[in-house]
């Protein structure tokens, strides 16, 4: 009896660690943020949220990227980041 005791004492060791695992895993993953850039885009700019790779809209101006951009922040309290013709950061508003 004492053999079943402790393998069983085993299996709730091991479940506990196994959920414990499971949940410090989702709670690591990097949830999707809706940091939007303003980022040079062939002959003008675009509007790109963070992390993705298409653009969310095309603007021949930087200003007008820029209105865009700050629409879409303001509606997900998020940050928004304009870079230069370089890529380089220029500024950065926070709309948390």
């Amino acid at each position: 009896m004492a053999k079943s005791n402790n393998s069983q004492s085993w299996l709730s060791i091991l479940r506990e660690l196994m959920e414990a695992f499971i949940k410090s895993s989702r709670s690591t993953s990097r949830s999707r943020t809706w940091n939007q850039h303003v980022v040079p885009y062939e002959d003008g700019w675009a509007v790109r949220r963070e992390g993705n790779k298409r653009i969310t809209s095309k603007h021949i101006k930087q200003s007008t990227a820029i209105r865009k951009a700050k629409t879409l922040a303001r509606k997900h309290k998020a940050n928004l980041i304009i870079h230069r013709q370089d890529g380089t950061i220029r500024d950065r508003v926070d709309f948390d």
